[in-house]
């Protein structure tokens, strides 16, 4: 073996190529984000600091909110699989107990990523539409899961047979998001945050658990 050959060049595919540009951008973004705010971000700065030309990323998104759109994206479906290894299998007050405990966990482990995530979800109520229609689908996606969640709980006896479906499952998508903008705006205040997600565990057994005790037992013993 020639000891002074070159190494062999690891070829990417293109797919491989623009998957990695894309990684490589968001977190840019997102860095750039997290320090400046929304209005701070500039398309020509996040192709230069992802390491590829000032144009790069006017190239590949086109607008600003064409790139915040994709990071919504990108970070919902990290939340999702995140979401899916914690309920796994559950059901019912279950699996919406699990799913509160990772949305804390991820709300405290993932401060930058889930902080510009929903600085953007709260910059959707602007004017534009794009950035709009894309956190509605969000939101959309998240209520299907909890209302699904607690169809299957009724099913499987676990749930009252009476719960208000929809209803329980928006005020859960509603309480978590203002559970995000008191963290938003003191995100040094983590106890308070975690006492917060704890709070909505009970106000969840309050209106689902079959009957009192239940709603009074500790998590571990209902799942």
């Amino acid at each position: 073996m020639d000891i002074f050959a070159r190494p062999i060049a690891i070829r990417r595919t293109q797919a491989e190529r623009s998957a990695l540009s894309d990684v490589r951008m968001v977190d840019a973004a997102i860095g750039l984000m997290a320090s400046r705010g929304i209005s701070g971000m500039t398309l020509k700065e996040v192709g230069e600091l992802a390491g590829y030309s000032r144009a790069m990323a006017g190239w590949r998104f086109g607008t600003k909110a064409n790139l915040c759109a994709f990071i919504i994206r990108t970070v919902g479906d990290e939340w999702l699989r995140a979401l899916n290894e914690a309920v796994r299998n559950k059901h019912g007050l279950a699996a919406i107990h699990a799913a509160t405990d990772a949305h804390s966990r991820f709300v405290h482990d993932g401060a930058e990523r889930i902080r510009v995530f929903y600085m953007l979800w709260f910059h959707s109520t602007g004017p534009d539409p794009e950035l709009k229609q894309v956190i509605v689908k969000v939101h959309e996606r998240r209520q299907r899961d909890v209302e699904a969640w607690i169809e299957q709980g009724i099913s499987a006896g676990a749930v009252r047979e009476d719960a208000e479906v929809k209803t329980v499952a928006a005020q859960f998508c509603a309480t978590i998001i203002g559970i995000v903008y008191q963290w938003l705006v003191e995100p040094t205040a983590q106890h308070q945050i975690h006492d917060l997600h704890q709070g909505l565990k009970q106000q969840m057994s309050r209106a689902l658990a079959r009957d009192i005790t239940d709603a009074k037992r500790p998590q571990q013993e209902q799942e």
